[in-house]
Parts: structure tokens; C-alpha cells; sequence
């Protein structure tokens, strides 16, 4: 992946779930920023990028907050996979509205509302320029939907994992909490789980660190940044091998 241009024939969206949710509002999904992220997404298919999408459920459900006040771990996080399902739903409409179209893979079988997931049949789909959202994480709990986002990105062959979040690439502290934190251009796997660099879980970066599966960590809040990763410009902080 070069320093000035990268060229992605297949790649994996990571979304936060709260990232879906306006700002200070009560709802839990904002049509408006659903919409703008499916038309990014549908502008960006247009260089021919095979797309996969994995969207996290915080802005419904947060399996690990949930355990801290009594409620058993594995029932709060299947609770959170049910919460990815209705953002993966959200997400497809969007995207078929704006004649994408779209297949949500469900690890968690539900026949009514989505496929389950076979990896074979998500990498057909793939091929076939469908964009596959793959919700209700592993299907397993314990495991966060960055290490969804690296497992599938690594069952499809993808050529990296492109994170949206809230800030625009990684940091050496919290810069919310620490006015001096630097942001990085590039880091490795090994900078991140060594100075806990908290972009995505442990898990997530080993996987992607024993798969040699590139991360670019980008601002979603900044209109045109999810085309902008898609089509390959250079932005926010990749995450990579030695």
C-alpha cells in the first residue's frame, strides 16, 4: 500500500453504532446520518471497490456496561448483537433506497430479516458488487465488532479494515483528555497493543497483526471521509506491520 495513492479491490467498513446516533439527540438511529453515509458508500462503489460493512450496536446497547451492573456477560453481549441487526437493517434500507444493492449476513440466525453468514456466500456477493453488511458480530460473546471487522475482513481476503470513528486517526494519549497527544501517520500493530493505544481492542489488532490486514483509522464526522477511504485517498492513520 503506498504512501500517496492506495488502491483497495476489496475492502471492510467499520461503523461505530453510536456514530449513527445525532449528537445529544434521544433517538437512537438518525436517518439523516444513516442517509449520508449510504450516499457516501454509494458514490465511492463507483470505483469499483467490493464493499463489506460491519456495524457495531453501542448506540442501542453496550454488552460490557451492561455486565458492570450486574447483568450476566454473555446474555448482555447477545443482547448487543440483536442492537447490530437493527443498525445493519437501518443501513441496507439506506443503501437500497439509492439502488445499492445489499445483503445483511446475520451470525446469529434470523431467516426472517437476513441471511446467516457463510463465508462463501459473502465473498459471492462480494464479487457480484453487492455490498454485505455482516451483523450480530461473531455470533459468539466476548468478542467486540472490531474483532468481527478483523475476522471477516480476514475470511473475505479483503485488502484492509477502513475504521470510521469519531476522531481523525490515532493518537499517542486521549486528546479529548491530553491537549499535548500527537496523532499519528502510521503506527504498528505492535506500537498499538504495547502502549495500549485503545483504536480497537486487543483482539481486533492481533488478528489483524497475524493476518497482515492493514487498519486506516479516519473521522467520520468530516463530510466525504467514507468516500474519501473508499476510493483510496490518503487520509487519518494507517495501522500496519513492521
Amino acid at each position: 500500500m503506498g504512501e500517496k495513492e492506495r488502491s483497495f479491490k476489496r475492502a471492510i467498513l467499520k461503523l461505530s453504532g453510536e456514530a449513527l446516533r445525532e449528537p445529544g439527540s434521544t433517538d437512537n438511529i438518525s436517518p439523516e446520518i444513516v442517509g449520508r453515509i449510504a450516499s457516501e458508500i454509494c458514490a465511492a462503489l463507483e470505483s469499483g471497490v467490493e464493499l463489506g460493512v460491519v456495524v457495531g450496536g453501542g448506540n442501542f446497547w453496550r454488552g460490557a456496561a451492561a455486565s458492570e451492573r450486574g447483568m450476566d456477560r454473555a446474555t448482555a453481549d447477545y443482547v448487543g448483537m440483536l442492537a447490530t441487526v437493527m443498525n445493519a437493517l437501518a443501513l441496507q434500507a439506506a443503501l437500497e433506497e439509492r439502488e445499492v444493492t445489499c445483503v445483511v449476513q446475520s451470525a446469529i440466525e434470523m431467516k426472517n430479516v437476513a441471511e446467516p453468514f457463510l463465508r462463501w456466500k459473502a465473498s459471492r456477493h462480494l464479487d457480484q458488487k453487492r455490498v454485505v453488511v455482516f451483523a450480530a458480530g461473531t455470533g459468539s460473546p466476548f468478542f467486540s465488532t472490531d474483532t468481527t471487522a478483523a475476522l471477516r475482513a480476514s475470511e473475505m481476503s479483503a485488502d484492509v479494515i477502513l475504521k470510521a470513528t469519531m476522531v481523525d486517526g490515532v493518537y499517542t494519549a486521549d486528546p479529548k483528555k491530553d491537549p499535548e497527544a500527537k496523532r499519528y501517520d502510521r503506527v504498528t500493530f505492535h506500537e498499538c497493543i504495547s502502549n495500549r493505544l485503545e483504536v480497537m481492542d486487543s483482539t481486533a489488532f492481533s488478528l489483524c497483526m497475524d493476518n497482515n490486514m492493514p487498519i486506516i483509522v479516519f473521522d467520520l464526522g468530516e463530510s466525504g471521509n467514507i468516500e474519501r477511504a473508499l476510493r483510496g485517498e490518503e487520509l487519518g492513520t494507517v495501522v500496519c506491520g513492521e
